[in-house]
């Protein structure tokens, strides 16, 4: 995400580099381009004449500081800038009495369905008990869907049928979380393909119903200005208390997350980072801000890793190599499997400093197809050559290929990986760095694959 304003305003602070002090012309210049940036990431035109005018105001005659070249100062300036852009971090409102009920609206096909289950689970990781329900009656098998998504996700699904009314779902899973004594209620509302006035009239009625302690717009980040026109006349119709940015992993330009708080005048609360059920993320300004400058985020990172990674596994491998036992492929699939866990090498790039400027042929390299590919081609090998590599010759590299669908090319590229791999992992292992990397996991990546 983010990936193309990245570029750009990175073209635009470079314009300031080596300069003794800011000028007006040098800024100009420098603001034309940071201008530009913003229109092409699909930013709100009068946001973007606010956030120019205020960067002016700010950059001119600002004093440089010793340790601060003038595009550093102005980098300052454009970050502060951009957070306010953003607002204040906001929260679900929880603290009032059980079950707090969170009313889940947007237009179809904006991922509402599927972030109601991300929001479900990452609820359930805050230890709170949760029930989901939908009302969404017209749509063909959106029922089942939210139904397979709780059932994916061990979540509680509150049962309904198409041919209830959606008052009638929305109170009567109302009533047996108050039954069960359970923490959060999230109810999902039907979307249309456009603002209409009956969707918003029925979504009216189950607000006034259910008088939930959080109203939601889930956005489609994607679409751009339809997702920002879309979010302003929720806003006009419902008192919205937070947003959530849908799809950010498909928008490299990234200016609905820009535009929309200028829309709703609402806090944007989550992002959905991935197509995976633990793929959301509260929004914290400051953190996307960084990414947007270049800068990473380390935070989030070392946060996926404590989520999304298996610390017994980790274990079990640091005390298989510290008693002597060598890395082997199972191993190697193993630590494939944590780094799809993390969203593969591009999601990590997204998170690492300078990681945007890393070759997209390089990342697209270890995509996450990529790394289904490896896992497939050690799949289709026998438990004897996943522990002992060194038996696989010319004969069973291409029983190898045939078997997951892949040329001998393929398969040699990762026995090279692997061997790689494991010549890191006995270097770990030897200057005890192995035990220390696992202890630290929330610090470190998983090692066991080139990073």
């Amino acid at each position: 995400m983010f990936e193309n304003l990245t570029a750009r305003l990175d073209r635009a602070v470079r314009e300031l580099r080596g300069s003794a002090r800011i000028t007006e012309e040098l800024l100009d210049t420098s603001l034309r381009e940071v201008r530009m940036a913003l229109l092409e990431a699909d930013v709100a035109l009068p946001v973007v004449r606010d956030f120019i005018e205020r960067v002016r105001g700010k950059a001119v005659g600002a004093e440089v500081l010793s340790s601060l070249t003038p595009g550093q100062a102005v980098v300052r300036v454009v970050r502060d800038e951009l957070q306010l852009i953003l607002g204040a971090d906001g929260s679900l409102r929880l603290d009032g009495p059980a079950p707090a009920v969170i009313l889940m609206a947007g237009l179809q096909g904006a991922g509402k369905t599927t972030t109601v289950a991300k929001l479900g689970r990452w609820l359930r990781e805050q230890r709170k008990s949760v029930l989901l329900a939908s009302t969404d009656v017209y749509r063909p098998a959106a029922l089942e869907q939210l139904e397979r998504l709780c059932h994916e996700n061990q979540l509680d699904y509150f049962p309904a049928t198409s041919d209830q009314a959606p008052l009638a779902i929305a109170t009567a899973a109302l009533h047996k979380a108050r039954a069960r004594f359970i923490d959060v209620l999230i109810v999902d509302t039907a979307g249309r393909l456009h603002v209409d006035e009956a969707m918003m009239s029925e979504v009216r009625e189950l607000h006034v119903a259910l008088q939930p302690s959080d109203t939601l717009f889930v956005v489609d980040s994607m679409l751009g200005q339809d997702a920002v026109r879309s979010a302003g006349a929720f806003a006009a119709a419902l008192p919205l208390s937070g947003v959530i940015l849908a799809k950010m992993d498909g928008d490299a330009r990234g200016g609905a997350a820009l535009s929309v708080r200028h829309a709703t005048g609402a806090p944007i609360l989550f992002m959905g980072t991935g197509e995976k059920s633990a793929d959301l993320q509260p929004f914290q300004a400051g953190r996307v801000v960084s990414r947007i400058l270049g800068m990473g985020d380390m935070l989030s990172l070392i946060e996926d890793v404590e989520r999304k990674t298996d610390r017994k596994q980790a274990e079990d491998l640091a005390q298989k190599l510290r008693r002597g036992k060598g890395f082997d492929l199972d191993d190697f699939r193993g630590q494939l499997q944590q780094m799809r866990n993390l969203g593969g090498l591009g999601s990590l790039m997204d998170k690492l400093p300078g990681g945007m400027q890393i070759p997209k042929e390089m990342v697209q390299q270890v995509d996450d197809r990529h790394l289904v590919r490896l896992d497939a081609i050690i799949g289709s090998m026998t438990r004897a050559e996943r522990r002992r590599p060194d038996l696989i010759n010319g004969s069973r590299k291409r029983r190898i290929a045939g078997g997951s669908g892949t040329a001998i090319q393929d398969v040699n590229r990762l026995l090279k990986q692997f061997d790689q791999a494991q010549k890191m992992m006995k270097k770990l292992n030897k200057k005890g760095g192995m035990a220390n990397m696992m202890r630290g996991l929330s610090g470190r990546m998983p090692g066991g694959f080139p990073r």
